[in-house]
């Protein structure tokens, strides 16, 4: 059957007075609402207003317009159902085979700076989503279309034949209903936070595809990256890429990872990242001292890798990440002159963020790790520790410079897979012992990588010492002063090594399992 009338109403007007004159010159009769309709006339296309059709006038200052039976049953009704059909002829309605929606900005007016949560009501679209729904579900006669994406395909069908294809009227009715789930979904989540529900009986969320990658974590694994629709500001969802081939899996995984370790700092800071842990971390007084210290943390590992900032890359940081082969150098921006000294390097990736959030300046939200047949929730680690929170547990008190250095290896450790010891001396890493089945391990891997360095550095640990042995190991290699969250029945064995060795230690109270 050739499409014969179409309802046309969006809030997105975007293509649509050339959609809807294609559409009239092919024949079709446009029936539309408010402001489309005065669109539309505006541009000289022939239009229906939408009381014309119901009898009935818009009311309750357009909240009520298309909600009616006269354009319901012209949607539902099943043009292979002879009692449907004859029930239309029979109260004087008429089909309408083509519905042309898109919902009022939810989104875009929740996302505005101090938006009323009236305002945010009154922008909930409910005409909208219920033809879009009717339409949809009636596929198998009605073509509806919530993108201007599709508005090409649907008139080239039509031009072709007067209808378009069952395959294309399913394909819209599918993503159609994505649409209405992901609306509701954000709908559902703003809500949420509004009555301060913490754990809904449903957990609703949409992502939005951000780009199609060639694979996962290896190349038999088909992937794909999304984006929360509010995504914030500074992270690797949002933002640019200004050179470089296209991210892949590990890319972004690895780039997200090293971004959360520079957010941790005010001060200029470096992290350089391999397999979702930093192989280098360095702060300074500048981003050129701060990379300086990142890269003698770690020369061999970090060839390959990806490289964070939480400042501008200038000119002369740029000609020494020039010197070696990285994946991603992933900054708030670029100097021109940076620019131009790593673009040389065809393949490279450069990343623009804007401004990156420290923790306490970032929205709290939720982490979502997926598990067979269910997800996991938690909040997102963004505790942040100051010095006069610890607890002293040893004879010895830390110096100032042994504190701001315990500080730096708390900061960093927490972004380290557990079991996590990190070693770090004069605002940089130098050791790094990473996933370890157990602590002592660990320990053991960031002296190895530390040598020499090791003595007179500070060592972080994300979680308690369940005996002595990592404490001694530590006062071996000559380390000073020790941060970790304390609480072990057997915290007394390792006070009692440290202190004697005169090692000072502090307890956070707080656990960094990382896993």
């Amino acid at each position: 059957m050739a499409i014969q009338r179409a309802l046309i109403s969006v809030s997105d007007k975007t293509g649509v007075v050339a959609f809807a004159r294609s559409l009239t010159e092919a024949g079709v009769q446009i029936i539309s609402t408010g402001g489309t309709k005065a669109l539309l006339e505006q541009e000289q296309v022939p239009v229906t207003g939408i009381s014309d059709v119901t009898g009935f006038p818009e009311i309750l200052d357009g909240r009520v317009k298309t909600l009616h039976p006269a354009v319901h049953s012209g949607l539902l009704a099943m043009r292979g159902n002879p009692a449907h059909m004859e029930q239309l002829d029979e109260l004087g309605l008429s089909t309408i085979d083509l519905v042309v929606v898109n919902l009022y900005p939810f989104q875009q007016t929740i996302a505005k700076q101090g938006v009323s949560y009236e305002d945010a009501i009154e922008n909930i679209d409910i005409g909208g989503p219920t033809m879009l729904r009717s339409a949809a579900k009636n596929h198998a006669d009605v073509t509806v279309v919530v993108d201007a994406a599709d508005y090409d395909t649907v008139l080239a069908e039509v031009r072709a034949s007067g209808d378009t294809t069952i395959e294309t009227r399913r394909r819209l009715a599918a993503k159609v209903f994505r649409h209405t789930a992901a609306y509701d979904s954000i709908i559902a989540e703003y809500l949420t936070e509004q009555v301060g529900e913490q754990w809904p009986e449903r957990l609703s969320v949409t992502y939005e595809l951000a780009q199609p990658l060639r694979y996962g974590e290896n190349p038999h694994q088909d992937a794909a990256f999304y984006r929360r629709p509010l995504a914030g500001a500074g992270s690797i969802t949002t933002a640019e890429q200004l050179h470089g081939k296209e991210l892949s899996y590990n890319n972004i995984n690895d780039a997200n990872a090293a971004l959360a370790i520079v957010s941790e700092f005010r001060t200029p800071a470096v992290a350089a990242v391999k397999h979702m842990n930093p192989c280098g971390v360095g702060i300074g007084a500048t981003v050129l001292e701060a990379y300086e210290k990142a890269y003698e943390s770690d020369p061999t590992s970090i060839f390959g890798g990806i490289v964070a900032s939480n400042r501008e890359i200038d000119g002369d940081t740029a000609r020494l990440l020039h010197e070696i082969f990285l994946e991603i150098v992933i900054a708030p921006s670029f100097t021109e002159e940076a620019l131009e000294v790593l673009a040389q390097k065809k393949n490279i990736r450069l990343m623009k963020t804007g401004t990156i959030p420290s923790p306490d300046e970032r929205v709290s939200s939720r982490q979502l790790t997926t598990v067979d047949g269910g997800v996991l929730v938690q909040d997102l680690d963004l505790h942040s520790l100051k010095a006069d929170s610890v607890q002293v547990a040893t004879e010895r008190e830390p110096s100032s410079e042994e504190m701001e250095q315990l500080l730096f290896g708390w900061n960093v450790v927490k972004h380290v897979k557990s079991n996590a010891i990190v070693l770090v001396k004069d605002g940089m890493t130098v050791g790094v012992g990473a996933g370890q089945m157990n602590r002592v391990g660990a320990a053991r891997i960031a002296i190895e990588q530390a040598g020499e360095k090791a003595r007179g550095a500070v060592l972080a640990s994300d979680a308690f010492f369940p005996m002595g042995d990592t404490l001694a190991l530590a006062a071996e290699a000559g380390i000073t002063a020790v941060i970790q969250p304390g609480g072990s029945v057997r915290d007394s064995e390792s006070i009692e090594v440290a202190n004697k060795h005169g090692i000072a230690m502090v307890m956070t109270g707080v656990r960094h399992f990382k896993h």
